[in-house]
């Protein structure tokens, strides 16, 4: 059993933002706290609306309207909100001198804008959007590198009411045309070249090439933005709370990425929420994000952080270049006090030994997109942290809009757990025929059993597809595809995607476990597992491994080293041995991409890869 690896000091306690929203609800604890949010939605999200200070130019008439079904519901409802006007003009006003964004270059540049400078330049290119025609409702394209250009463009569409479409900064050419088409875009922001491991990237060349694909004709705008003869005057436009803030897409499994739709108020409030109470970011805190604005955690840190007042570090290019340390470097330098950084990241730079920077600014490291295996996760919480800054493992994803499971850090967190359920979500794990099995230690399917203000308004043009995803297994319930489970003492853990489960001689197992298992190995620095049919078993695990540099191993010791740990009846059949695994950007393994490559099925939409190379190399491999 996993054991509680955090405390709560009392100077964390008092700081915290969760234990003022605690003491004003009257509620006697964090999770009669939890208990109450969802189950009283109308008395807790005009509370936490009020706490951490958020505006809402014409008040609600309600807060949540689910006359259609859970599925579509609607929060905040007669509303008008502008997520602008609440991440950088109010603050321009309160705070205009104090810094809103920072931007690291490959090149060791770096420059700043204050909260004034960044409401100026928010408004000019917003009147720049509107000279080409962009109203409420457009969609406009963001193709850039992490710098704060990001946050002026995302700002700006905003001020409009416009829908920012953010592109993967990484992607080629067809990947970018497949999204502009499917969002029609009028207008993309982009910059000429970028820079990834010393290499340029022609961001502006893709970015045509791309649009001939699609045969699109939007306007392009270019960053650094010259925008000195705009006036700077047009006021963010107030628009209804319901009203398309993002469009984002997901890699499918199969076929076409799939549209995310969210909403100014509800995406507002849910990610303000996490940043404040699970992050615990005030107005003074800077924090850096690994994360690029094509997946969701780069919208989280951009609306999350502005919301509260905080700096945002944007780092060019890759968090493990020129040197491991990079993102160590960044932390000392700018005094960051709340990290982002996934599980893969931290096992690529563990073999790189521990920081060699001042990290005594660090209150608080954010996790989050698979699950944790326990070295890596005391690594960064005993080497990394000192024991003192607490691992905020999140989970949700990209149509959550927020997370549904996280700790907090004025409660207790044992090691790789998810802490429990975020303010306002309805959480469960059950069973097959649908009850529940919380507290029992078991294995089911993750759900949500009501709707949440930062839920996904549906799929882009694909409503059917929204229900069929989500909503058709149990009746009104919010079937995520992960597979959970929660102890006796009421912690709560994720054993990764329940279509990557496999079941072996009639025994179910995540690949997470068998990854882990893996790399306790003392020669193994990461790895990857997956289900293959087996005639006997009906499955069985294959494993892909990663050795560390200058490390040997034998397919027999590492195939004994886990079922030595598992058991013998989860001894993987195969286990191969690769140069490197299939990851996206943000450093998340792609598994389906592993399976297919091994079985020679069709790996579906794999735009996320930053490294598709390496599939020649699990192909070789295999053969």
């Amino acid at each position: 059993m996993a054991e509680v690896v955090w405390r709560p000091d009392e100077a964390t306690i008092e700081h915290a933002n969760a234990t003022r929203l605690l003491r004003a609800s009257g509620e006697a604890s964090w999770a009669e706290l939890q208990r109450r949010s969802w189950q009283e939605p109308a008395w807790f999200w005009p509370r936490c609306v009020e706490d951490m200070g958020l505006e809402f130019s014409t008040p609600w008439q309600q807060v949540v309207d689910d006359s259609r079904g859970p599925q579509w519901a609607r929060w905040f409802v007669g509303s008008t909100v502008s997520i602008a006007h609440n991440c950088v003009h109010r603050w321009a006003a309160r705070r205009p001198d104090a810094l809103a964004a920072v931007g690291l270059g490959e090149d060791g540049s770096r420059r700043t804008l204050t909260f004034r400078e960044l409401s100026r330049d928010v408004t000019r290119l917003a009147e720049r959007l509107v000279e080409l025609g962009v109203e409420p409702g457009d969609r406009v394209g963001i193709f850039l590198a992490m710098s704060p250009d990001v946050a002026v463009a995302s700002h700006a569409i905003a001020h409009v009411g416009a829908i920012q479409v953010p592109i993967f900064s990484g992607f080629a050419a067809p990947a970018v045309a497949q999204r502009l088409e499917a969002s029609e875009a009028k207008v993309v922001i982009t910059q000429r070249d970028s820079s990834r491991r010393g290499k340029p990237v022609p961001m502006l060349a893709i970015l045509e090439e791309a649009m001939s694909l699609a045969g699109s004709t939007a306007d392009v705008v270019l960053a650094p933005f010259e925008l000195d003869t705009q006036p700077g005057t047009l006021p963010a436009l107030d628009v209804d709370s319901e009203h398309p803030y993002l469009l984002t897409y997901t890699s499918g499994t199969t076929g076409k990425p799939k549209g995310v739709v969210h909403v100014q108020g509800g995406f507002l409030v849910s990610i303000a929420r996490e940043v404040a109470y699970q992050a615990d970011v005030h107005e003074d805190d800077i924090v850096h994000f690994a994360t690029d604005m094509g997946w969701i955690m780069g919208p989280w840190t951009v609306v999350g952080v502005g919301a509260l007042g905080g700096t945002i570090v944007f780092a060019e290019g890759a968090p493990d270049w020129p040197t491991p340390q990079r993102i160590w470097e960044t932390v000392e330098n700018e005094r960051v006090t709340a990290l982002g950084i996934s599980p893969t990241l931290t096992r690529a730079l563990l073999p790189h030994g521990d920081p060699t920077s001042d990290l005594s600014s660090l209150r608080t490291f954010v996790t989050t997109g698979e699950p944790w295996n326990p070295d890596p996760y005391r690594w960064l919480h005993e080497n990394v942290g000192g024991s003192r800054v607490p691992i905020i493992n999140c989970t949700g994803g990209t149509e959550v809009g927020a997370c549904f499971l996280s700790p907090t850090p004025i409660a207790p967190i044992k090691a790789c757990s998810v802490g429990g359920p975020a303010l306002g979500m309805a959480m469960d794990v059950v069973a097959d025929d649908g009850t529940s099995l919380v507290g029992t230690g078991e294995v089911g399917e993750l759900v949500c059993r009501a709707p949440f203000p930062g839920m996904t308004r549906g799929f882009w043009r694909d409503p059917e597809k929204f229900i069929e995803t989500y909503w058709s297994r149990f009746p009104g319930v919010w079937v995520h595809g992960d597979w959970a489970s929660v102890d006796e003492d009421g912690f709560w853990f994720l054993h990764g995607r329940s279509d990557d489960t496999m079941n072996i001689a009639g025994k179910r197992i995540g690949p997470a476990e068998l990854e882990s298992a893996a790399v306790g190995h003392p020669a193994v620095r990461e790895a990857a597992a997956i289900g293959v049919p087996h005639e006997v078993k009906g499955e069985t695990a294959w494993i892909f491994c990663c050795l560390l540099p200058g490390a040997s191993a034998t397919e027999a010791e590492v195939a004994a080293h886990v079922a030595d740990v598992l058991g013998k009846a989860f001894k993987p059949d195969r286990v191969f041995f690769v140069d490197a695994l299939p990851k996206t950007r943000s450093a998340k393994i792609v598994r389906r991409a592993v399976k297919a490559t091994a079985l020679g099925t069709d790996p579906g939409d794999l735009s996320s890869l930053e490294n598709p190379e390496s599939l020649e190399s699990i192909g070789a491999a295999v053969a």
